[in-house]
């Protein structure tokens, strides 16, 4: 009586991109039931991840990670890139958790999209070492794309996976995926633009302001980073000024009613200006002639202001004080 060969099951890191996409099909093309976890905080979104699962029918687990990745964050042995971007143990901590779900639910082997020399700091060999020996999982990564070019991983060494039907990519040219993509018939994948907002310069500085001023990090005031314009007051107050009224609706979504406040001009258009937190009289009035600034309220004339907290809402009147003079405190 035959035996019936096991099913060899691989757990993949997925950002959604042509690399995750292709390193999951080339394993399916040997007979391996590829599987994704993306992970998700307010600095990156699953969004990529979940269309291309879509598209290829490659099942995604999706997991928020944000309490665990802020430890990583504050954590003195982050290795950062050029703005607040933890690249190396952010790959680490993403293989190492899904190391753990790879263990929970019997997957054989983990595999990543990661194409050797691509990126310049996150994807040479010292950093997919340092990725590997970091995650606790050293060994256990295979890399389809660039395998041949990287030493024989177990899953290879144990026969689980081919190592002559993966590939030896290496360099920064998109020609062979384009050239692989058209061979799987993938013709829909996002521009190799990063989508981690820990790249961008303005929410770096954003970010990094808020460690400097905060204890503790609520996701709420991680997502309202995204938006508006951020002013520091003084060492313990900030404002965030809504730009468009899409911003201003953005920035509702992020405040808590209880302990926020809420500042809003009273009979003309102008922003949303939250008080995260709340703030002193003195940066209430700050912040309300700041809010009236930015507003269509006359020049030089008084103009009332909403201020709301906790249910309770009271008016205070200020003369608008003009965007060119709040440069020096924009974070």
């Amino acid at each position: 009586m035959a035996v019936e060969k096991k099913t060899i099951r691989a757990l993949g890191l997925c950002s959604g991109g042509l690399d995750s996409i292709l390193s999951a099909l080339v394993l399916r093309e040997q007979g391996i039931d590829a599987h994704w976890v993306t992970f998700e905080t307010p600095f990156f979104s699953s969004a990529k991840a979940q269309k291309a699962a879509e598209h290829t029918g490659i099942p995604l687990m999706v997991r928020n990670i944000t309490p665990v990745y802020m430890q990583m964050m504050r954590s003195p042995s982050v290795i950062l890139g050029k703005h607040m971007n933890p690249c190396m143990d952010c790959h680490s901590l993403m293989f190492r958790l899904a190391g753990e779900i790879m263990t929970e639910k019997g997957f054989d082997f983990l595999f990543s999209g990661e194409v050797l020399g691509q990126r310049p700091m996150s994807q040479t060999r010292t950093s997919l070492r340092y990725v590997e020996k970091h995650s606790g999982y050293s060994g256990s990564i295979v890399r389809p794309l660039s395998a041949k070019r990287l030493p024989e991983t177990i899953p290879e060494r144990d026969g689980l996976v081919d190592r002559e039907r993966l590939l030896g990519l290496t360099g920064r040219s998109r020609k062979p995926q384009l050239q692989l993509a058209e061979k799987f018939g993938v013709t829909d994948f996002p521009a190799p633009a990063g989508g981690c907002l820990l790249t961008d310069k303005i929410f770096s500085r954003r970010l990094k302001d808020l460690f400097d001023h905060q204890a503790t990090y609520p996701e709420k005031d991680l997502d309202l980073l995204k938006f508006g314009r951020h002013m520091r007051l003084d060492s313990k107050t900030k404002i965030v000024v809504g730009r468009t009224q899409q911003d201003n609706e953005q920035i509702n979504r992020c405040i808590d009613p209880e302990t926020d406040m809420v500042l809003k001009v009273v009979d003309f258009p102008g922003p949303l200006v939250v008080i995260p937190g709340g703030g002193s009289e003195s940066t209430v009035m700050l912040a309300a002639g700041i809010c009236a600034g930015y507003s269509k309220a006359p020049n030089h004339g008084p103009v009332a202001v909403n201020v709301h907290v906790g249910g309770h809402r009271r008016q205070v009147t200020v003369s608008g004080i003009p965007p060119a003079e709040n440069k020096n405190i924009l974070i």
